[in-house]
């Protein structure tokens, strides 16, 4: 688990991804390799989410995780498809315990003193930020990184290139979460080559 995280904090920005159908994750895989960025966060929005997972876990050139898990189920659901980590929007002590069963990583949502601290309490120490823009941005996870010295954030939500590097630029932050260089449209209308290059144009507003 630890050297999930290490992959996803190496990477620096994690692409949050919403697939409508499983048939776009291969060639999308592809475009995020090509881009210089090998990791995704599948989402499970849409009925293609765990197929989607499991072909681009075959597919072996992106680390892939999912998304928006709310259930133990889910959790299972992804891990079987091939997820290595597991990402919810809030914390749910049922949801972190299953993952910790499977073997994967957790990275719950804590936006709250009270949240971080609960992660804390089960034995997590880097949680997802989201949505970070409305829940006070980089300056609030600044204010929770002084009494939660060891807790790093991956903010998530609101988060572009106009903002991407004042996010970065916090210590705390391990990588950060966003969806603008994966756009929904491009991906089910198939534009991967244009994917891709978005994709190389985030990874260079992080060096």
């Amino acid at each position: 688990m630890s050297e999930t995280l290490d992959q996803l904090a190496a990477s620096r920005l994690v692409p949050v991804v919403v697939l409508d159908d499983a048939a776009h994750a291969r060639p999308l895989a592809g475009a995020l390799a090509e881009g210089g960025l090998p990791v995704a966060e599948v989402t499970f929005r849409t009925a293609a989410a765990a197929a989607a997972i499991a072909e681009m876990a075959k597919d072996g050139r992106v680390l892939v995780g999912a998304g928006t898990v709310l259930t133990p189920a889910q959790v299972d659901e992804a891990v079987d498809a091939g997820a290595r980590y597991v990402v919810s929007p809030g914390f749910s002590r049922a949801v972190v315990e299953r993952c910790a069963a499977r073997g994967v990583l957790a990275l719950p949502g804590a936006v709250t003193a009270t949240e971080v601290q609960a992660a804390l309490e089960a034995g997590i120490t880097t949680v997802k930020f989201f949505p970070a823009e409305t829940s006070g941005g980089a300056a609030a996870i600044k204010a929770l990184s002084a009494p939660f010295g060891g807790v790093r954030f991956v903010p998530t939500g609101g988060i572009g290139p106009a903002n991407l590097a004042e996010y970065l630029a916090l210590p705390a932050v391990a990588a950060v979460g966003g969806s603008w260089m994966v756009p929904r449209d491009a991906i089910a209308a198939g534009r991967f080559d244009d994917v891709a290059a978005m994709v190389a144009d985030a990874v260079a507003l992080t060096r």
